[in-house]
């Protein structure tokens, strides 16, 4: 890979994970120069996968971001999202919507066991919340933790299973529930932000109790 597709494969991850940014905010990511990071992103909106907008600053010039464009979701989605489809199609044709809820209970299952043997021993929130994002990293889901006033946020910046949530709902009703279990009598869990819904990123809120 050139040097110049691996800078723009990162602008795309940076701007993925944190949002809109400015020039100035990737060049201090990146450990560039602001000139160096206007070639890249220049390329990447000739070949379509960003977009800038300007907005208005309190004082001098608008102030300019860079922003991912719906092409540019390809490089993060599930390969083989066309096929999970199709199985989901074939699971609920062949045993209905009976079937198609054990087989969404079954993966809640097997996950809530994966979860709760990592996270449970850990005592507090903080502690747990971290290993759950460094557990959906390793699954894909560009996870990170923040606290703000109400208590923590988990931030999960890609859907790896994006297109089989949105073919079934039930997926991202059973994430909800597990997370819920992972913190029952010590926070409460509710989802303030969800890519299905058209958002850029799944967001959420943990409150201690």
């Amino acid at each position: 890979m050139s040097k110049l597709a691996k800078a723009g494969r990162t602008i795309l991850e940076l701007l993925k994970e944190c949002g809109d940014m400015t020039v100035k905010q990737l060049a201090e990511k990146l450990e560039m120069t602001t000139m160096g990071v206007r070639q890249h992103l220049q390329q990447l909106e000739q070949e379509g996968e960003l977009v800038s907008y300007d907005e208005k600053a309190p004082r001098g010039r608008p102030t300019r971001f860079w922003q991912l464009t719906p092409a540019a979701q390809r490089h993060f989605e599930d390969r083989h999202e066309e096929l999970t489809v199709q199985l989901l199609i074939s699971v609920k044709q062949v045993f209905g919507e009976e079937g198609l809820d054990k087989l969404i209970a079954q993966r809640e299952a097997d996950s809530i066991a994966l979860y709760q043997a990592r996270i449970l021993p850990l005592n507090t929130i903080k502690a747990r919340l971290d290993k759950l994002a460094e557990l959906r990293s390793q699954e894909g889901y560009m996870a990170s933790v923040e606290q703000n006033e109400q208590g923590y946020l988990l931030l999960e910046n890609h859907c790896p299973i994006c297109a089989a949530a949105t073919a079934c709902m039930g997926f991202c009703r059973s994430e909800l529930s597990i997370f819920q279990s992972l913190f029952q009598d010590l926070a409460a869990v509710t989802r303030t932000e969800h890519i299905i819904e058209g958002a850029r990123r799944c967001v959420y809120q943990v409150i201690p109790l």
